[in-house]
């Protein structure tokens, strides 16, 4: 059974280190010393999205930006 939990990685001496809670220790019985395989994925940055997707408008982002607040009102 893969169990996915978000931590966040925190400096440790010279290392960085994830702390696993407590309740996925006792679920998985994880004892110190214990081999585990840990699967590392980044969440990507909002900013990383910019320029990555085939733009389907003309428009500026302004221009799109000003046309939702039309609605608005």
């Amino acid at each position: 059974m893969e169990e996915e939990i978000r931590a966040k990685a925190k400096k440790w001496g010279s290392s960085i280190g994830i702390i696993i809670p407590k309740e996925i220790v006792e679920a998985k019985k994880i004892k110190e010393n214990d081999e585990i395989l840990i699967e590392i994925k980044n969440r990507p940055l909002a900013g990383e999205f910019f320029g990555r997707f085939p733009r389907k408008s003309k428009k500026t982002a302004q221009e799109i930006k000003d046309e939702m607040k039309r609605g608005w009102n």
